[in-house]
């Protein structure tokens, strides 16, 4: 038997935007309060929303449709020269998946190293146990830390959520003094891999966001899909043009107070 959930959505006031200084932003939230199903997550991922720690949110500017919902059918994924490269680079590495709840001192000390020396200018900056709770292990039960090891060091981390048509790529981090790795991309291509052998389709990356250049590297995972502001998903073999963005940006649909999922 289904049932319907009717969900409170709430708008921010405009505010500085993280992803472009010089534009203003509002975020649209769902009710705090909801709890949260492992059912509707997937649906909400599915109509373009994010999680950050226990709030979920989509972008909902009035002047700007630059954030869009990006997410990779791994099906039909390829690794290209360079990212086959990256897998033979870490063929070294070891996999484990534990319960973001779960996290360890180490966990901590690995992110907090890597703020500290990549995100300096970032919104997390500067890092604390306090913000590293609330951010990554709070917020949705099927949250977890697809953990990277170098023998008995580790040297990455992948926090994802697990939807019932694929992951969703919550945050990850990983050890600074091994840049030349590529493990930013090389946990991308991990977790494509992992779904590959699970039989789910999707892999959600985020937004993103053509004018921000640190978003840029999500369009080399190709083909991928863009949620559009007209609510729908569509499929790219490569990033769009100037004239292709337009054109998916264009068609809006005016932000819903309620809407409904279904689930079992």
């Amino acid at each position: 038997m289904s049932k319907q959930t009717d969900i409170g959505l709430f708008i921010t006031p405009p505010h500085p935007c993280s992803y472009l200084p010089e534009k203003s932003a509002r975020m649209l939230f769902v009710d705090p309060s909801l709890t949260v199903s492992g059912g509707l997550m997937s649906e909400l991922s599915r109509q373009g929303y994010r999680r950050s720690g226990n709030y979920l949110y989509r972008p909902e500017c009035k002047h700007c449709a630059q954030c869009l919902s990006l997410r990779i059918p791994v099906d039909e994924f390829k690794p290209g020269r360079t990212q086959r490269k990256i897998i033979n680079k870490n063929a070294d590495l070891t996999q484990r998946l534990v319960p973001s709840s779960k996290a360890r001192a180490a966990h901590y000390r690995l992110y907090e190293r890597y703020i500290n020396q990549r995100h300096v200018d970032g919104d997390m900056y500067p890092p604390s146990q306090d913000q590293f709770a609330k951010f990554l292990m709070h917020g949705f039960e099927q949250s977890f830390f697809m953990e990277f090891w170098l023998s008995s060091q580790l040297v990455g981390v992948a926090v994802i959520d697990v939807l019932d048509d694929g992951l969703s790529a919550v945050y990850s981090f990983y050890d600074p003094a091994l840049n030349s790795r590529s493990l930013g991309t090389y946990m991308i291509l991990a977790q494509i891999n992992w779904l590959t052998r699970i039989k789910k389709t999707h892999l959600y990356l985020g937004y993103w966001v053509p004018d921000a250049p640190k978003m840029r590297y999500k369009s080399r995972f190709t083909p991928f899909e863009l949620f559009s502001p007209g609510g729908d998903w569509q499929r790219f073999e490569q990033a769009p043009t100037t004239a292709q963005f337009h054109q998916i940006t264009q068609r809006r649909s005016e932000p819903q107070v309620f809407f409904s999922s279904t689930e079992s």
